[in-house]
């Protein structure tokens, strides 16, 4: 083949790697030939307990579970621009174009109707779960692990049902918060990994993102043109949003490394208060609602105010009122009426798949580093804790060192020397790491 990542070499380590799987998800210590990230892959694939030897992926969703949530889901409105640009010219070039969420279910899957019939044999197909920790390496999956474009070539995949198959993924990321939606892969034969097929992915995806931020912008000046009112109890629950707005965006809220939130609704954004930062970022945690008590003793050192809890949520009612009335916080018990998706849930989830570097790129700094409200101090602690934990266990060279760079890693010493231990012994980046071990080493020792 004359693709650049289908040379009988690559091929030939990857078969070769695969008789040390043997029958189970064992056996990574010695892949020699294999491309470091499939290395990577593959060791965080027998992690998550994934078996080459399964013949297709598992499905995440019955059809009517499908089509409900990917009405709803933000890349629903961006699939025009997907079909025009990639769908449409696939249909004569034998090959498949998917669409996944963040977590690698995928919610679309079209192209040559011949390789779709074919794909259907390894449940490539709307609703099936491909994410790394369910198939083991994969270009939608393996995407989303790294957070980056990069493309599978035969039998670099985990599962050996893949192996007549190539691949091209990109992440695809919200035009507002760099939040993670999705990925959008191309999957087929050699072509599917050819070259410029990487480019393609990628200027779609671009091109997608930049059509999501229009029709963001558009909606929000629709909305701003209609007169404001307060919508009745019963039509602010969660399910009554509407399927074109919630396929627009994902109200979302941006903690991280932030002293002041971002607030996003609508398509529209503005910088909150401390105090309102807190008291949306504890509201997103518990959706069914704080009483002023629970609020109160979560929000304030010592002992809270409901009286004073209630005069900000009086000012914070306005606030929000001014982005969308619909998302005015109610009382009785404190609740959102939308659901708002704060990036610390985002790393959460990352973690909770085993995805980190993805967590990694998400994580721009401690939860509100100034706050000294008990909940938040709880949630501070609790994802720096984790996301330090998962990168300490299953970090590379480079992702200990991208969380050594965090204003919280500044005087970490653990993670310096596990980035150490596994940074080639000729890497220019070690000069830098014993650098600093020295300097902690002799302040800890004074």
């Amino acid at each position: 083949m004359t693709n650049l990542l289908q040379p009988e070499p690559l091929q030939r380590a990857a078969l070769a790697g695969h008789e040390h799987l043997g029958g189970t998800s064992g056996g990574t210590a010695e892949l020699p030939g294999l491309r470091k990230l499939i290395k990577e892959s593959w060791q965080r694939s027998a992690r998550f307990k994934a078996n080459p030897d399964n013949a297709a992926a598992p499905l995440a969703f019955d059809w009517d579970e499908l089509e409900d949530y990917r009405r709803q889901h933000p890349l629903a409105a961006i699939m025009p621009v997907i079909d025009k640009l990639l769908v449409q010219p696939s249909h004569d070039s034998g090959l498949l174009v998917a669409v996944g969420d963040e977590v690698g279910r995928l919610l679309w899957v079209d192209g040559d109707p011949a390789l779709q019939r074919r794909a259907e044999g390894m449940m490539f197909v709307p609703g099936a779960d491909w994410s790394e920790a369910s198939v083991g390496t994969s270009a939608p999956g393996t995407a989303l692990a790294l957070g980056r474009g990069i493309q599978i070539a035969g039998a670099e995949h985990y599962q050996r049902a893949v192996h007549p198959w190539s691949c091209t993924a990109v992440p695809f990321h919200d035009p507002d918060s760099g939040a993670v939606l999705g990925v959008v892969d191309i999957t087929g034969t050699a072509t599917a990994v050819a070259p410029h097929t990487l480019s393609l992915v990628e200027a779609t995806v671009a091109a997608a993102q930049a059509q999501l931020r229009v029709e963001r912008l558009q909606h929000a000046a629709e909305l701003a043109r209609k007169p404001a009112r307060r919508r009745s109890p019963a039509a602010a629950g969660r399910q009554d949003q509407g399927a074109k707005e919630g396929s627009l965006y994902r109200n979302s809220l941006q903690l991280l490394g932030r002293d002041q939130a971002l607030l996003s609704l609508g398509g529209r954004t503005v910088s909150l208060s401390a105090r309102h930062s807190e008291i949306l970022a504890l509201l997103s945690m518990h959706p069914d609602g704080l009483t002023a008590e629970e609020l109160s003793s979560l929000l304030y050192p010592g002992e809270g105010s409901t009286m004073t809890l209630r005069a900000e949520m009086v000012r914070l009612r306005k606030v929000v009122e001014q982005l969308s009335p619909d998302a005015v916080p109610g009382s009785r018990p404190y609740r959102l009426p939308v659901d708002l998706v704060p990036d610390t849930g985002q790393v959460l989830s990352c973690l909770q798949r085993g995805a980190h570097r993805i967590a990694l790129e998400i994580y721009r700094g401690a939860v509100l580093p100034r706050s000294e409200a008990p909940g938040i101090v709880e949630l501070r602690n609790r994802v720096s804790s984790l996301l330090r934990e998962a990168v300490l266990t299953d970090g590379s060279a480079e992702s200990l060192l991208k969380y050594a760079a965090l204003p919280e890693a500044s005087d970490d010493v653990g993670i310096r020397r596990a980035a150490l231990r596994l940074l080639p012994p000729r890497s220019p980046k070690r000069a830098a790491v014993v650098a600093d071990l020295e300097r902690l080493e002799a302040e800890l020792g004074a």
